[in-house]
Parts: structure tokens; sequence; C-alpha cells
């Protein structure tokens, strides 16, 4: 009997200021809608999780894709994972600077590699050895971004901290940095789940540096046994509690999605006081979606319903 499909995606969750409000929310809607017409069709949750994150990629709002943050060279590097919760296969790119949608390249890894995870020039190889186009970092590079790091390098250097790679060990420097990652996970007609996330890391991390996002049940995971997960915020806190994985199995364990998703956040807080956000999916079509940072873009689409909001934390 086939099922309801579902699609929740995220576009990063940190103090998203007023002005920014409508782009990030025309952009989850965007993402959603691509997502939902690849379902519409019949595709899997994978198409479906893919399609949404290339829009996210392609839109300047977000870190991921062109207009993401620049590292401490001034370069942007890229890292994206993609996992198939009816076989557990999954495809992850780290550290790639010649990819417009690393997701993409992600897929192929899924879908045509023994292996699941590439980085730097061996991705960027497999993926043009697959058809994927490379392009310039230059062209990935924004006026925006560039004015944002030197202000920020400059800032770092002001205040006589030696330590400017983004990834400093008090949590009170992070909350005023935009985590604009990306992320999506579906719920197909076959019963299938899907999860992706997508993301350019910190501003002015150090070169080579790899958060949570491309990395199996840290940034991502998707099994239907458990739930489909994606996360943002903070990488490094993330990593250390394995956070998609931790939620997927409790998912499994019995509780909702909806209260998982929660708890998530107040064990990623109350244990390394790290901040960030969460959507969760199973396999029953239950979702979750929770932050604790003052706010986080989403959106929602199902047979019964279609939203989108930028959650406010009190």
């Amino acid at each position: 009997m086939p099922t309801n499909p579902v699609l929740v995606v995220h576009g990063g969750a940190w103090d998203i200021p007023d002005a920014m409000v409508e782009a990030h929310l025309a952009g989850v809607r965007n993402a959603a809608a691509a997502g939902w017409r690849a379902l519409e069709r019949g595709g899997s949750a994978l198409d479906a999780v893919e399609e949404a994150i290339v829009i996210m990629e392609d839109d300047e709002t977000f870190d991921a894709g062109r207009g993401s943050f620049l590292n401490r060279d001034g370069k942007v590097q890229l890292d994206a994972f993609i996992m198939d919760g009816s076989t557990l296969r999954g495809g992850g790119v780290g550290c790639v600077e010649r990819l417009r949608n690393p997701v993409r390249a992600a897929r192929k890894i899924l879908s045509d590699s023994p292996h699941v995870y590439f980085v730097a020039e061996g991705a960027e190889r497999f993926a043009a050895e697959h058809g994927i186009a490379l392009c310039r970092n230059e062209d990935l590079v924004i006026p925006r971004e560039v004015a944002r790091l030197r202000q920020y390098q400059a800032q770092a250097s002001a205040d006589g901290n030696s330590n400017t790679d983004g990834n400093d060990l008090f949590a009170p420097a992070h909350d005023m940095l935009s985590h604009d990652t990306v992320g999506a996970v579906a719920l197909d007609r076959n019963g299938n789940i899907a999860a992706s996330t997508s993301t350019g890391g910190t501003l002015n991390k150090a070169p080579g540096r790899l958060g949570d996002s491309s990395l199996i049940g840290c940034g991502c995971y998707a099994d239907n046994q458990s739930a489909a997960a994606s996360t943002t915020g903070w990488g490094e806190p993330i990593m250390k509690l394995v956070l998609a994985k931790w939620a997927a199995d409790r998912v499994a364990s019995g509780s909702l999605p909806e209260w998982v998703a929660k708890e998530a956040m107040n064990y990623l807080k109350q244990r390394l006081n790290g901040h960030g956000g969460i959507i969760l999916l199973d396999a029953q079509g239950r979702y979750g979606i929770a932050h604790n940072t003052p706010r986080m873009a989403w959106a929602l689409r199902s047979t019964q319903k279609q939203e989108a909001g930028i959650q406010r934390n009190s």
C-alpha cells in the first residue's frame, strides 16, 4: 500500500536577523517545492532530498554552495552527505573547492561507488569522471563573504585573539556567527526515507577543517528502521555526540520524532554547551523540528500540509 510522502527541509539555525528572514523563508520554500515535485512524480526520497539541497546550494542566502563562508585563506571549501534509509548506502564529499553542487557528487558516490566518502581533489576527480562539471573556486566566492571575512579577521586581530579560525573553545563566539547549513529529510511513496546535509562550514575555518554536516551519523543519517535526520549548528559538539545517529536510535526505541528532536537539542546544550537545530522524520511520516538557537528556518510539505517558518525561541 502506498505511503503518503513527507518532506522537511531546514536552512540553518542561528540568530537570523529580521532583515534576512524573508530570504530564508523564500529559500526553504523553494527547496521544499523542488523536493516535493520529485516526490509527486513518484521519485524516491533520495531524489527529493537531493533536489531540495541543490536549490539551497544555488541560493546565496545559505552557507552551502555559492555564497558560502570563506575559510582562513579566503577560499570556499564545501562538505555534503546523502543517505538512503532503505539500504544504508551513503555518499559524502569533504573539503571540495570546485563543485557548485556537492550534493550531486555525494549522490553519485552513493549510487556509483563502493566507497562512502571522498575528499578534496579525489572527490573532485571522482565527480569529473562521472559527468559532473567542475568550476573555479572563484566562481563560488561572492563579495559579501569577502567583506565578512575581512571584518572578522580585523576584529579578531584588534581583540588580540591569536586563535582566529572560527573554531575557538568558547560557544558564545559562535552565537554571533551564521549557521546556514542546509538539510532535508524525506519519506517517499514506497515507505523509504532519506536524508542529506550540505554546508560551507564555519567562517574563517582552518583550511581542511571538516564539520559535522558530511559525517555519517553526525550531521546526517537515515535508516528505515529508525529515522532520517539532518542537523545544523556548531559542528564540533554535534560531531562529539554523533547527534544524528543518537536521535535516530531514540526513535527506533519507540520515542516520537517530535520529542526526540527537542531532547537532542537539550542533550547538545547540557552536555557540551552546543547549539544548533535538527529535523527528524520516521518511516511512518512522523516528524520533529527543534533548535536551541534564537531562530531556525524550515519548511514542510505533505499531502495534508504546506508550511514554512522561522521558529523563534523565547
